[in-house]
């Protein structure tokens, strides 16, 4: 899971539960050229207008495409969007009930290549997207900009001819960290507050727990007057594991997927030829676990984290309610440009072990896949949109809205308009009405991605990272900022970890077949094991006193390998050893 990576805000929504099985309220199937123009000057499409039904296995937002983007693809393409999060009730229970119902949606955006995936595709509940020359005649931009996410989803999921999506996050075909300033998961705090304790130095994961517990006793309270917390956790987010304790493994240079691994219960080295269960005894998920555990001990968890979801989490950051933020999109919500100038915000706090997983640019696309339901009844404009998604043009369309709103090109080049300025990353700023009303942070797409956000838009020259524009970097940094900078003696967290020697670079791999999926019966361990493994997880985290801990921790690691734990991992291990030899060969 780069600073602009989609921050998926969970809005409850009465249309969540709108049946699929009416999917696409169409009233044509009418697919001729939308009427628009280009550079900010959008007419109204002369077509039918339709709604179509997003299922994204990704999305923690149910209900219709709110504010900017929602007018972008309305007057463009007479389009709305109406987006089903399953995320939000049960992913697969709710995936299970939609393909029962013979119907998953006119787009589905799938979390990986795992057995959701080939299961609609063998049910034949996605099209191909060769059929009737589909592919040909309105997905040109995809041909050209994304050749190499084609051809794999021909050899890889298809007969070789087939084509049943596109990867996300495409990217340039070179070597390297693909991140800009931010990775998407490092260990940041509140730097005002760490500079005011003397700034600690920190060496292991679990140093981080006295330090932060100084930060709180100097800032017990948030700026409405509610306690503060180190941590402040969701659960909605959780796969197989709890995702929270998973990621302190992605700063030790592991992750669950490999791109050819279906997820489970194994962390896998991004560069190095290693694996480990995650109940491993001294692995690092078990490690995670005690270190949640002792923090809430020390009074530096939000008790609300067993029952609270991803938005209340963001309200409290937004707040100056939390000091330790994982991801680094996720303090965007309180790192505004008032409180930057205040000198308040967060910036990378890195410890001596760390090793952060890094994702490598990917011509191939990444895991997460955008995909077209058999059932709809306007193919044609489906895939003319999601292949406008894969243009420049839509790409920076999809992120920033037309030009004119939150920037504007001069002499080519984009610069952030003064609304931008007040806007980005993640604001609660006003958009006036003439590009659709609300405000920034909730019109922002609800879909995931399409290419790698720092790579480079051929039409300008610059990335499509606001960050990485070079007039954004001739201006002067705001107040965090300059002080990070001289303490650390970098430009930024990217900058800082890769001088240093702390970064684990995952390599795009091509494996000419199809990922590893699980045979049936340890897909039903795979289930059962993950329930257990959740629940207890959390269990752990909030037990009374090390003896209840431990005596949770014996019942999850019995329970696990009694329902095929062990089972599972050995199919991963042995998946592993295969992607270690894809990348010797890369």
């Amino acid at each position: 899971m780069a600073k602009m990576k989609k921050t998926a805000m969970t809005l409850l929504s009465l249309v969540m539960m709108t049946s699929l099985a009416a999917c696409s309220t169409n009233k044509s199937n009418d697919a001729s050229p939308s009427a628009s123009g280009t550079n900010g000057s959008e007419a109204p499409s002369p077509r039918p207008e339709i709604t179509l039904d997003v299922f994204s296995l990704t999305s923690n937002f149910s209900g219709d495409q709110p504010g900017w983007f929602a007018k972008v693809v309305k007057d463009k393409f007479n389009i709305k969007l109406n987006i089903i999060s399953p995320q939000l009730e049960g992913a697969d229970a709710k995936f299970s009930a939609q393909m029962a119902s013979g119907n998953l949606g006119d787009i589905v955006i799938f979390g990986g290549a795992d057995q959701k995936w080939q299961d609609a595709i063998k049910a034949g509940m996605l099209l191909d997207w060769t059929k009737d020359s589909l592919l040909d005649n309105y997905g040109k931009n995809m041909l050209k900009y994304a050749p190499k996410a084609i051809e794999k989803n021909k050899v890889n999921y298809g007969s070789g001819t087939s084509v049943y999506g596109i990867g996300i996050d495409v990217g340039p075909d070179q070597a390297g960290p693909s991140e800009a300033k931010e990775l998407n998961a490092h260990p940041n705090l509140r730097w005002d507050l760490y500079q005011k304790i003397g700034s600690p130095e920190i060496k292991t994961m679990e140093d981080y727990l006295p330090v932060l517990k100084k930060m709180q006793e100097a800032q017990p309270k948030s700026d409405s007057g509610r306690p503060t917390y180190a941590f402040s956790l969701w659960g909605d987010w959780d796969g197989n594991m709890m995702m929270h304790t998973k990621a302190w493994a992605i700063l030790h240079g592991y992750e669950e997927t490999d791109g050819f691994n279906p997820g489970g219960f194994t962390l896998i080295s991004a560069d190095k030829d290693e694996v480990q269960g995650i109940l491993d005894d001294n692995g690092l998920y078990l490690r995670a676990l005690k270190f949640y555990f002792n923090a809430n001990q020390m009074g530096l968890m939000d008790p609300d984290s067993l029952t609270q979801k991803f938005e209340d989490a963001s309200n409290k950051m937004k707040d100056g309610q939390v000091l330790f933020s994982m991801f680094s999109w996720q303090d965007d919500v309180y790192s505004t440009p008032e409180r930057l100038a205040e000198g308040k915000g967060f910036q990378l706090v890195p410890f001596k072990e760390e090793r952060n997983f890094s994702n490598g640019f990917n011509p191939y696309g990444a895991d997460r896949f955008w995909s077209i339901g058999s059932k709809t009844k306007s193919p044609e404009r489906v895939m003319e949109f999601i292949d406008w998604l894969y243009s420049p043009e839509g790409y920076m369309t999809s992120n920033y809205g037309l030009p004119g709103m939150v920037y504007e090109l001069k002499d080519g080049k984009p610069v952030l308009t003064e609304l931008g300025e007040k806007a980005l990353p993640a604001n609660d700023t006003p958009i006036p009405d003439e590009f659709g009303g609300g405000n920034w942070k909730d019109g922002r797409s609800q879909l995931t991605n399409t290419f790698k956000f720092t790579s480079v838009n051929p039409e300008t020259g610059e990335p499509y990272d606001y960050q990485l524009w070079s007039s954004q970097l001739a201006k002067p940094s705001n107040k965090v900022d300059e002080s990070w900078t001289k303490a650390m003696n970098a430009t930024s967290p990217k900058d800082y970890l890769e001088k240093n020697n702390m970064l684990a670079v995952q390599k795009a791999i091509f494996t000419g077949t199809a990922p590893a999926t699980y045979p049936d019966d340890l897909e039903q361990k795979r289930g059962q094991v993950a329930t257990v493994i959740k629940e207890y997880s959390w269990k752990m985290i909030f037990a009374k006193n090390e003896a209840e801990f431990d005596k949770l921790k014996k019942e999850l690691v019995d329970k696990a390998k009694g329902l095929g734990y062990e089972d599972v991992v050995k199919f991963n291990t042995e998946q592993s050893q295969k992607v270690f030899e894809y990348r010797k060969n890369k």
